[in-house]
């Protein structure tokens, strides 16, 4: 991830989610310690019974029609309520500040597509989060930020983890599928030097011959297009597995002897990301749409599922890694149950925001510091929840569905309002 947040997310009741660009999430849930040399294969495990809760509605529509624009500009913003009338105190705030703290080098410094804030305007809530006492993050947040409604502030979050399966670092009996680094003719363009209209927008492919032409699809990679081309850094035990931990977009791999070996995301084969829960939904193959439905159907169905898994042409390469990790997009650090996956054309990376949603596990601040293939759009999160059984369970079965507020540095709003609102694209309206 960035994870890969393909994204991460999965996008599991909908489509599976993923975190994409590359942010990412150790013990496979009900699985025993191997057996020296012998893979083991997870027991069956059920997503987390959702612990119901009620939303907080979304603020008033902006009194004119808000054009749709490319990102939260155009989208509309709306004033919300005072910080202080909503956050609850409590472990996620706290997780939040030390998230937050983290990526404030990146707020500094980075563009922010949203074009809602500029590197300065984080440079007082930054400052003071560098000595903040995390006993008291409800404090920091409700001191220097206030919130915002971006569009229609109805949010949908998924989750993701950090997955670990069997792997060995050489090939061997009962270790057969290679996990490949980044090809060496894998090549980005990006289009923004050719053409002004085109700006932030970039492809991926190979070229052939006196062509750039798309790069092998998951189904050619899977039948060994790649040998001799790529390097396999290691060797997993299950294809199921791996698939899912390239959708997670990193993870660790349990060797044989033990030990762990961490990998994560170097890129990916420039096709479009596909999410098989919903094409299985659609064809009547399962009912529910958890990451633990799907795996349980590949696994009974296991030609079918290579299949399946092969109409999600997107292909994840990876590197080892050797410091703190799981990385987000930022490159930096993701923080279990404070970290998720945004579109940042609508939510700054390095950004909190405030979840209100009809399952308790997601709701308080989180911190945007993932991206992901199927996160796009307004509102729309991929909440990570680490690594272990507890967060294989929550984040395979998260679909939740609520509002979402954007915390933004005091000030923004009169800012934004003062330089025109939304540029023609859409208003700044106050909260009743």
């Amino acid at each position: 991830m960035s994870l890969l947040r393909l994204g991460a997310a999965l996008l599991l009741a909908a489509s599976l989610s993923a975190c994409a660009g590359g942010m990412i999430p150790p013990g496979s849930a009900g699985s025993a310690r191997p057996i020296p040399g012998k893979p083991s294969r997870p027991a069956p495990e059920a997503a987390a019974r959702p612990k119901p809760a009620t939303p907080r509605p979304t603020l008033p529509a902006a009194a004119a029609p808000v054009v749709p624009g490319e990102n939260a500009l155009g989208a509309g913003l709306v004033a919300g309520p005072p910080l202080a009338d909503l956050l609850p105190s409590g472990e996620r705030s706290r997780l939040a500040l030390q998230a937050f703290r983290i990526s404030c080098p990146a707020l500094l410094r980075r563009n922010d597509q949203s074009g809602l804030t500029r590197g300065a305007d984080w440079q007082q809530a930054c400052s003071a989060a560098s000595s903040w006492s995390d006993t008291t993050a409800t404090e920091f947040f409700s001191r220097y930020f206030e919130t915002a409604q971006v569009g229609d502030g109805k949010a949908f979050a998924t989750g993701y983890f950090e997955p670990e399966i069997a792997g060995s670092r050489t090939k061997r009996s009962g270790y057969e599928v290679p996990v490949y680094a980044r090809p060496v003719d894998l090549i980005d363009v990006d289009l923004g030097q050719f053409s002004d209209a085109l700006k932030g927008k970039t492809i991926r492919g190979k070229v052939n011959g006196a062509k750039f032409v798309p790069f092998d699809e998951r189904s050619q990679i899977v039948a060994g297009s790649l040998r001799g081309r790529a390097a396999e850094i290691a060797w997993a035990a299950d294809p199921v597995e791996f698939f899912f931990l390239q959708v997670q977009g990193s993870g660790r791999l349990r060797l044989p002897d033990g030990g762990v070996m961490r990998i994560g995301y170097d890129g990916q084969n420039g096709r479009d990301y596909t999410g098989i829960g919903k094409l299985m939904k659609d064809r009547g193959l399962i009912q529910a749409g958890s990451m633990q439905d799907i795996m349980a159907y590949l696994r009974a169905h296991p030609a079918e599922g290579a299949a399946i898994m092969d109409e999600n042409k997107s292909f994840v390469f990876f590197r080892e890694l050797t410091g703190a990790g799981p990385l987000g997009a930022l490159g930096l650090p993701v923080t279990a149950e404070a970290s998720v996956a945004a579109d940042p054309r609508y939510i700054p990376l390095g950004a909190p925001i405030l979840l209100s949603m009809d399952r308790a596990e997601p709701n308080g601040i989180w911190i945007a510091q993932d991206t992901g293939g199927a996160i796009k759009g307004a509102n729309r999160v991929d909440t990570f929840w680490g690594a272990g059984e507890r967060a294989r369970a929550i984040a395979g079965g998260m679909a939740a569905r609520g509002s979402a507020l954007l915390l933004l540095p005091i000030g923004t709003i009169a800012r934004v309002q003062a330089q025109g609102g939304m540029s023609g694209n859409g208003r700044t309206t106050p909260y009743p």
